[in-house]
């Protein structure tokens, strides 16, 4: 994770930003996943203010401000109001209930091998798969598969096309859809 810290008519100290990043690692929510964090400190006369911008996985900006007489305490509330908030959107995705009610398929995978030594050319079955195919949108499924770090690749129904989808993890870290016609 990057984190950066400005001062706004204050100097930052090494320690206040080893301050801001000791509270920022405390964070232990997994997703979504934190990437870059801006501090933005300030004081006027008696009020000390903290901002903090975060940047997370799947192009998700959570801000939050916070005003107080202690610098110090600021951050803690900052990263505190951040906390809540990154908790909140996990929650309120966790708990999305798709608008379509579809049940789950159930695909088959069959993988065929041919080798081109042989002569007749001849096809040998090699591996057999089942996956449960969820109804869900796109970006649900990019948050699901954000949220399945060891999995590389997820099959879901999609709810706004009727037709099985394949969202993939590209090795940029972005996400590649795969949306199959009929030749």
């Amino acid at each position: 994770m990057e984190v950066s810290v400005t001062g706004r008519h204050v100097d930052v100290t090494p320690a206040l930003q080893q301050y801001a990043e000791t509270k920022l690692s405390h964070i232990s929510i997994e997703f979504p996943k934190i990437l870059k964090a801006h501090f933005i400190l300030e004081v006027d006369k008696f009020r000390h203010i903290a901002e903090l911008v975060t940047q997370c996985g799947n192009h998700i900006v959570i801000e939050a401000r916070d005003v107080s007489e202690d610098l110090y305490g600021s951050i803690d509330k900052v990263v505190d109001k951040v906390e809540r908030q990154i908790r909140k959107y996990k929650t309120k995705i966790q708990n999305h209930k798709p608008k379509h009610n579809h049940s789950i398929r159930h695909l088959d995978e069959h993988v065929f091998t041919h080798d081109l030594h042989e002569e007749h050319g001849s096809t040998r079955h090699i591996h057999t798969e089942k996956f449960e195919v969820k109804p869900m949108f796109v970006d649900e499924a990019m948050l699901q598969l954000e949220l399945m770090e060891n999995k590389q690749f997820l099959v879901f129904f999609n709810a706004d096309t009727q037709k099985v989808n394949v969202l993939y993890r590209r090795k940029k870290g972005d996400f590649g859809l795969i949306l199959p016609t009929l030749a």
